[in-house]
């Protein structure tokens, strides 16, 4: 696959040779598995499920994990019109010839790119069609608790927990492989195994007493964190070092599926947490990190980490990201810490906008606790909230929805006119009943009624000023709301759309129902069926996939959530027994593993530390001066191999990294948003290789260029090589080089070689040669033949130019397109072999 790299619009999306990546000999492993994501490469490098599994794996030296993505549309047409099949990143290995293809599934809207990303594998789309030597598809992920619509595609589903499944589902593997077992056996083993399901083996018409438990980690503080992770070329959706404080969360809110999924609360320890941070910024360079749980502000010892490792964060220009905030459950003086870095805008989840309707919903909080929350926002420097609602909640009124601008407002008037620049966003999205929690059985609202509901909404927010709707896409959650409660019904269906075009269904460009619509026609299907109340006494698809909480937990929920009464956090409160843990001398419903674990939540603290009213106001200590200008350096490197994609943009964070890495102390710009005192020199055509860039880079303190040119070359990724540095002055403006030598080496040894060799002699040998160049101002006819002020043929097709831009710029592969009509990047390759400053 990587030979058509020269064709694609985005190749960063498919060089598998960033910092961090891990290169194996396939053949010298015991098991091979490629962890899938089924969407482009800027969102699933973002997921750090798929970071944990690969560190995890690539750790053992008997197995190998590469990476693999789904395409954009224009790709996968050059793919099938090269005949070229998908590969994984690292070694460029078709999916089709390794032993095991993960694919996270961490929504429904993925389905059809799961068999997207199947069919460009060369891989048949159901399981009944693979035969021995087609790899397993192994699917993880949340979805996973209900993804019975796609049990026709999947040989395994891994429900839970993935960092001790994931060995042993590899080790059973091996063990197979090396026993010469077939496919059928294969999976046979892999049952036996916590965690595993395989939807072959379940019949829904006859499911007798047939369940599969999930995985559980029962402490997370053994398990290593990714530290040295994977970094990505090119903006991706979340490019930072993301840490999971706590896994688990038990709030309660009842339409929340990962709240019951993801049962108990295990958190790691601020020791464990800072060593892994410190650890993690030191092996990446990164520039910001996230602390991440279901809701992080309720890690018991919050406080007790940020005194550990905030001074550290804020003397390196590290920002703190922290997702997931929950109404009143960050501290003043964090908040206060938080906002000396850098404040962006904050984000709490009201979810209702009434005290009635957040009591149905167990969210516990108050009117009064959110107010209070923005107000220190605001105190603290903050300008945006965006606040988060649903409609569509069980029991939901109009009232509901007008008391979601009375809050809007109370929220907005609490800044006061001093903060100018504010802005109260109200993001409002459908709801959508999900499998495993006490509103499963409810009804998911129409359409049409969902559209109603946003019309009223507009309607009343348009006399308002300050403050903004937002609202998710209502054709997504209903196709959502069908495939997150469906059955084996829906396999065909998906097949169907796929084969009809229905891709990228959770991007709002992309989305398209009448496909789906079409196909459940044809299936004698309605959506009415999927959307409608379930009986409790129904058997639901998914009641043979434990993960741990009863049905007779949800449903006592479910009834109290109709009588608006909260049920209280059992990690400060009393236990509800909801059947995961073993507390108190509770019996755990994950039976097979309750044996030989410890389930029940694993705390740091029994009361969140944050809630200690001797907590002393934040004093930071002196902040070391970021602007200071020590010494000026132009450092001069190779950029050949994949690293020949990377764009002058992307290697602006690929050097930034290196850098910190190194621990060399970068110098930042004052103001607000410090950046680096990094530049670069002209910008090198993307795919054209070069043994002469340059960049300049300025230091707080005075370096050697040795020092220099040392540690910075055990930080680079492969392809790039620094090869020397340069003093020069503390002035930022530096001079550019104007003579650039190339070599241009023609592919093939043919008669359409050589007649590209002798138009460059044409070139060469004439005084004008007009070719139309693109500025800012629009396309003009410029004579190219001056820039070339030298040419010679060395033979084997290639031809050794210098260009001399003194008067005028244009991109050699512009030239050498205007030289060579039809020519692309597969048909030749260019090196710049030196630049100097003459």
């Amino acid at each position: 696959m990587k030979k058509l790299l020269p064709l694609l619009t985005r190749p960063t999306r498919y060089l598998g040779s960033e910092w961090g990546t891990v290169h194996k000999d396939p053949a010298s492993v015991k098991a091979h598995i490629a962890l899938g994501f089924p969407d482009l490469y800027e969102i699933g490098m973002s997921y750090l499920g798929q970071k944990i599994l690969y560190e995890i794996v690539n750790k053992n030296p008997d197995f190998y994990a590469e990476r693999a993505y789904v395409p954009c549309e224009e790709t996968a047409g050059i793919m099938r019109e090269h005949g070229e099949l998908l590969c994984t990143m690292e070694s460029d290995t078709p999916l089709k010839d390794i032993d095991a293809v993960g694919v996270s599934l961490t929504h429904e809207l993925c389905y059809t790119n799961v068999l997207y990303m199947l069919d460009l594998a060369g891989i048949p789309l159901k399981t009944a069609d693979r035969g021995e030597d087609c790899p397993l598809i192994i699917a993880g992920g949340g979805a996973c608790f209900n993804a019975e619509p796609m049990a026709d595609f999947l040989d395994v589903m891994m429900l839970g927990d993935g960092e001790e499944s994931i060995i042993r589902v590899l080790e059973t593997i091996a063990d197979c492989k090396e026993k010469n077992l077939c496919r059928a056996d294969k999976l046979t083993a892999l049952s036996k195994l916590p965690g595993i399901y395989i939807p072959s083996f379940f019949d829904p018409e006859n499911p007798g007493d047939f369940c599969v438990e999930k995985a559980i980690v029962d402490d997370l503080n053994p398990i290593d964190f990714p530290k040295d992770q994977v970094l990505p070329y090119g903006n991706v959706i979340h490019d930072r070092l993301t840490l999971e404080i706590a896994r688990g969360c038990t709030r309660g809110c009842r339409f929340c599926q990962a709240g019951i999924i993801y049962r108990p609360v295990r958190e790691r320890t601020p020791e464990i947490l800072n060593k892994t941070l410190m650890q993690g910024l030191e092996e990446t360079g990164y520039e910001e990190t996230s602390l991440l749980s279901l809701s992080t502000g309720d890690y018991s010892a919050l406080d007790a980490f940020f005194a550990k490792s905030f001074d550290h964060c804020a003397a390196e220009q590290i920002s703190i990201s922290l997702p997931s905030l929950r109404v009143g459950s960050l501290s003043e003086p964090i908040m206060e810490r938080i906002a000396t870095i850098r404040r962006t805008g904050a984000t709490l989840a009201p979810e209702a906008g009434s005290q009635r309707l957040r009591d149905v919903i167990n969210k516990g909080i108050t009117e009064q606790g959110l107010l209070d929350h923005s107000r220190m926002l605001f105190e603290n420097g903050w300008q945006s909230i965006k606040l988060y609602f649903m409609i569509g909640l069980p029991t939901e009124t109009f009232e509901d929805l007008d008391a979601i601008l009375d809050l809007c407002l109370k929220v907005r008037d609490i800044a006061g006119p001093h903060v100018k620049l504010m802005q109260i966003s109200a993001a409002i999205s459908p709801f959508v009943p999900k499998p495993q929690t006490p509103f499963q059985w409810e009804r998911q609202i129409s359409l049409e009624e969902i559209n109603e509901r946003l019309d009223y909404l507009r309607e009343k927010f348009s006399k308002y000023k300050r403050i903004k709707l937002k609202f998710h896409i209502p054709r997504m959650s209903f196709l959502e709301g069908i495939f997150s409660r469906g059955d084996r019904r829906l396999g065909p269906v998906i097949q169907k759309a796929y084969e009809r075009g229905a891709l990228f269904s959770s991007w709002k460009d992309h989305l398209d129902l009448k496909p789906y619509l079409e196909a459940m026609e044809e299936e004698g299907l309605t959506p009415e069926e999927f959307l409608a109340e379930i009986p409790v006494d129904k058997r639901l698809p998914w009641d043979h996939l434990s993960c741990g909480v009863s049905k007779k937990f949800l449903l006592t929920e479910r009834e109290r959530g109709f009588k608006g009464k909260i049920t209280g956090d059992c990690r400060y409160e009393e236990c509800h027994n909801c059947g995961v843990c073993e507390f108190d001398g509770r019996k755990s419903l994950l039976k097979v593993q309750a044996a030989e674990k410890d389930i029940r939540p694993k705390m740091v603290f029994t009361q969140r530390d944050q809630a200690n009213k001797d907590v002393q106001p934040f004093v930071q200590k002196e902040k070391p001066d970021l602007g200071l200008k020590g010494s000026h350096f132009r450092i001069w490197y190779t950029k050949t191999g994949t690293t020949a994609y990377l764009s002058q943009l992307d290697l602006q964070p690929v050097f930034e990294r290196a850098i910190r890495r190194a621990k060399l102390p970068l110098t930042f710009s004052q103001g607000f948003h410090p950046m680096p005192r990094i530049s670069f020199g002209r910008a090198l055509p993307v795919a054209v290789e070069s043994q002469a860039e340059w960049m300049n880079v300025m230091f707080r303190t005075e370096l050697t260029d040795e020092e220099l040119v040392e540690k910075l070359n055990k930080q680079m990724p492969i392809g790039i090589v620094i090869t020397k540095a340069a003093k020069l002055s503390l002035a930022h403006k530096q001079s550019q080089p104007q003579i650039e030598d190339f070599l241009l080496s023609f592919n093939g040894d043919n008669e359409e070689t050589a007649q590209r060799v002798a138009k460059w002699r044409e070139f060469m040998e004439s005084e004008e040669y007009i070719i139309s160049h693109k500025s800012k101002k629009g396309f003009k006819e410029k004579n190219a033949r001056p820039c070339l002020s030298s040419y010679e043929e060395l033979g084997n097709n290639k031809i050794k130019m210098t260009f001399d831009w003194t008067d005028l710029y244009i991109s050699p592969t512009k030239i050498i397109a205007a030289v060579c009509p039809g020519t692309t990047l597969l048909d030749y390759s260019l090196m710049k072999t030196d630049q100097r400053f003459e």
